[in-house]
């Protein structure tokens, strides 16, 4: 896979032209990214869309905008139970086995990791970084009794996407993000050594940071922290890749990456520090621009985003619980709908818009917004309706968040 690679989940397939002009626009900046068109399992049934769904509209957006390097369709957050749907249309698999980590692998096995990478304890010095680990054989064990059995799921995964589309002929990502402890900067390298071990030819690894990385809003924790994880991280990556034989071109995932805008200096900084790649997966920004350009319309455009918030606060509990690791919105702080009723469509838009420096901006109304792609999909033709008519403000916006917000001050500044 391509050195750098961006996450364009797109949830009712309307703005992939949009997404490319952004894409295409970095690349007239000599910057080459590659779209990965992700919608998850999860997403499918919530909207009620397919995995052909998602391959139709990204090839359609190619051919319309001549659209001539790689492009892949991600079976996003997959497991071994709904894995088949994805494979006629997928090339791109992310393997979701946050749910076995703390369940814990054989004995025997267990003990055989151990052994196996016992080589390693004592004082492991990564190249590129200062910092030199304690590593001891007890901290192996605790390590494989925390991850090896998620990382044999993995392996599962990955073998039944084999047995049907052949051995290099799709891209594997091993997701470990959607859990609550962070894995530190050793348990990513005996985990990539697991993955090695496994026979996981895993090109990108989407990791659990340290802060939280909420759907649709910036990151919360300490940014010195983070920066300096994300430093480890590629250092150990790429001292793993040699010791283990894994792809050379292995990187790092970062889920729900859109918006995390005060990370974003310090994840470009190692970047070039260590000439690394990254994949960046986008948590649904696509969907709120949409909601964004319908207010902004004004007219029909904001009527409907109106009802989409009245609506989406009567659900709260509902919305929240398919994401209850990735959100934490306050509901007695979010504004009453009757209060939004009254809004002109600068107001919405302003409070709906992930801008800091904006007083209006409402980050426990952009957070339920983001759930309540739901509420949409309920409203069928209407809401796909309106998106073709305000179809040029809305890309518009589509357009200049992932070039201007997300693109430029990660790969091009």
């Amino acid at each position: 896979m391509e050195k750098y690679s961006f996450g364009v989940g797109d949830r009712f397939g309307h703005q992939g032209k949009a997404q490319l002009r952004g894409l295409m626009e970095a690349k007239s900046h000599g910057i080459d990214i590659v779209p990965v068109w992700n919608k998850s399992n999860r997403e499918h049934s919530i909207i009620g869309t397919s995995p052909q769904d998602t391959r139709r509209s990204a090839d359609a957006a190619v051919k319309a905008m001549g659209w001539t390097d790689s492009y892949y369709v991600d079976a996003d957050h997959i497991q071994l139970g709904n894995v088949d749907k994805f494979m006629e249309f997928s090339n791109f698999f992310t393997l979701d086995v946050a749910d076995s980590i703390g369940q814990s692998a054989e004995e025997a096995k267990i003990a055989d990791f151990v052994s196996q990478y016992s080589k390693f304890t004592g004082s492991l010095k990564i190249p590129g970084l200062n910092e030199v680990f304690d590593v001891s054989n007890a901290q192996i064990r605790k390590i494989a009794q925390k991850y090896l059995k998620a990382v044999e799921q993995a392996g599962m995964i990955y073998r039944r996407i084999e047995q049907v589309k052949g051995a290099g002929n799709f891209i594997t990502e091993v997701s470990m993000d959607e859990t609550n402890t962070p894995q530190t900067p050793v348990e990513m390298f005996f985990i990539l050594a697991a993955i090695s071990r496994e026979k996981i030819p895993a090109q990108t690894i989407a990791k659990k940071f340290t802060g939280s990385f909420h759907k649709g809003v910036d990151y919360i924790g300490d940014t010195a922290q983070f920066a300096k994880e994300f430093e480890q991280d590629i250092a150990i990556i790429h001292f793993a890749v040699q010791e283990f034989g894994l792809p050379e071109n292995l990187k790092l995932s970062v889920h729900s990456g859109s918006d995390k805008f005060s990370i974003y200096k310090p994840i470009n900084k190692s970047l070039k520090k260590f000439n690394a790649g990254l994949h960046l997966k986008t948590s649904g920004t696509t969907w709120l621009e949409e909601v964004i350009g319908l207010a902004s319309a004004g007219g029909k455009g904001l009527s409907i985003a109106k009802r989409i918030y009245a609506d989406a606060c009567q659900r709260f509990d509902e919305l929240c619980k398919p994401y209850a690791t990735v959100v934490h919105g306050d509901r007695n702080k979010l504004v009453l709908p009757g209060v939004v009723k009254n809004w002109n469509a600068q107001e919405f838009a302003s409070a709906l818009r992930h801008d800091l420096s904006c007083s209006r901006y409402d980050v426990n109304l952009r957070q339920l917004m983001h759930l309540a792609y739901k509420v949409a999909a309920e409203m069928g033709d209407e809401y796909l309706d309106s998106l073709r008519e305000y179809q040029d403000i809305i890309a518009s916006g589509v357009t200049a968040n992932i070039y201007e917000r997300q693109i430029k001050p990660l790969f091009v500044e």
